[in-house]
């Protein structure tokens, strides 16, 4: 039989996930969930005189929130990413050939560029006046990448889809010919704008099926965007639920930008987390002390074991669907994991009564990275990387199971309530 999905929490991730098709829209949910939880916003342009209890502050498509009672004991940090692979609209993307009215598109991140073909695809993100910034959403399948025909293409199934990112992923959304200026006037009437005000905008595609539980007994979510938003979810709770009473500071930053290196004024690699830390602490001279008593968990998503190509995987590192927060190594420090913030989650996943996995990625292949290394170096901290176990990883639709994003959200919550 299912589970109920409203019990176990996994209807709440749903309407996240779906609430969320772009960073700044991310920002815009995690920003109104934690209102209703109490939290305070603040503005980083203002001074702040007091920085206890319940605050959180944006930057762009990214967000660090915390609850702060005291230093004593440093920083518990939760960090994860608000951005996914996806396809990107060009400032000027009025375009079209053959009769048909197309977009420019540019890819954003690791894509699998196959997993964008032949899907209702809307378009989300901001728009900027000379005066505002406004989010949009199109919910609606105005978009298509059409795959080439396989009579057009007779060794397709042998030789694979062969893309070429400036040829090939341009999407149709209209027959006619080019008009320049349309996707201008379609986004500023999105956004509630009169034609003519938009003067630029960070634009993307997304999917538009929902997302749901499946699997025979319902066991796995099928989704976009699990990795990141399976983290930034998990983080969330955890820091809403996290107790009043703990001496150490619990810290939520989810960052934009993860997925093409960090490097930006809101991400990882930028000054956004150091700087709010130290606002925190009240000075740097209680910043440092605090740093050196901190741990953090950089939180994202695994490489479950897949069933097709086991050969891939380091067979003396199984990861299962469900098996637990995985915990991730890199001899080569492209995660973050070190011996004693290993420890710390591991006693966390185990006082919150949850397993939890290790991944090594195959010594003849590149590994992948996070968030981890570039926070961790930046503000000297012992960090462990881990996350949900996931399969598609990267793809336009992507799957995990339903019990693992609640056990992480528990060990993450277990985490930011231990101060030893």
């Amino acid at each position: 039989m299912a589970p109920d999905t409203k019990s176990t929490g996994i209807q709440e991730l749903i309407e996240f996930i779906d609430a969320s098709p772009t960073p700044f829209h991310v920002v815009a949910e995690v920003s109104a969930r934690l209102r209703d939880a109490g939290f305070t916003p603040l503005d980083e342009a203002d001074h702040w005189p007091d920085t206890t209890g319940d605050r959180f502050v944006c930057r762009g498509g990214s967000l660090v929130a915390w609850r702060h009672r005291s230093c004593e004991r440093g920083f518990r940090i939760v960090g994860a990413h608000t951005d996914s692979p996806n396809l990107r609209i060009t400032p000027r993307p009025d375009t079209g050939a053959a009769g048909y009215r197309q977009l420019g598109v540019e890819v954003y991140g690791g894509v699998l560029l196959n997993s964008w073909l032949d899907r209702d695809l809307g378009v989300a993100g901001r728009v900027t006046t000379r005066s505002q910034t406004r989010l949009f959403r199109i919910d609606r399948p105005v978009l298509r990448v059409p795959q080439l025909a396989i009579h057009l293409d007779r060794e397709v199934n042998q030789k694979g889809v062969q893309l070429n990112p400036q040829h090939h992923l341009t999407p149709v959304w209209g027959l006619g010919p080019r008009a320049d200026g349309a996707f201008a006037e379609v986004v500023a009437e999105a956004a509630g704008l009169a034609p003519g005000e938009v003067v630029a905008w960070d634009a993307m595609l997304h999917d538009l099926t929902p997302s749901t539980v499946a699997g025979l007994d319902g066991e796995f979510l099928f989704a976009p965007r699990i990795d990141n938003l399976v983290s930034c979810w998990a983080g969330l709770r955890a820091l809403i639920d996290a107790p009043d009473d703990t001496a150490a500071s619990s810290v939520l930053c989810l960052f934009d930008h993860e997925e093409v290196g960090s490097v930006s004024a809101e991400g990882a690699a930028s000054t956004l987390l150091p700087t709010v830390l130290e606002r925190i602490a009240g000075s740097r001279s209680a910043l440092h002390p605090a740093l050196a008593r901190s741990r953090c968990v950089s939180a994202d998503g695994a490489h479950a074991t897949h069933p097709n190509y086991p050969e891939r995987h380091r067979p003396d590192h199984p990861v299962a669907i469900d098996g637990g927060p995985v915990i991730k190594r890199n001899a080569a420090r492209r995660y973050a994991t070190d011996a004693v913030a290993e420890a710390a989650f591991v006693a966390a996943c185990e006082r919150a009564g949850v397993s939890h996995q290790m991944y090594v990625h195959r010594g003849d292949m590149v590994c992948g990275s996070t968030i981890g290394p570039m926070a961790s170096a930046g503000i000297g901290v012992s960090t462990v990387d881990a996350g949900v176990a996931q399969l598609s990883m990267h793809s336009a639709r992507e799957m995990c199971g339903v019990q693992d994003p609640i056990d992480f959200a528990r060990a993450l919550g277990q985490f930011l309530s231990d101060a030893g």
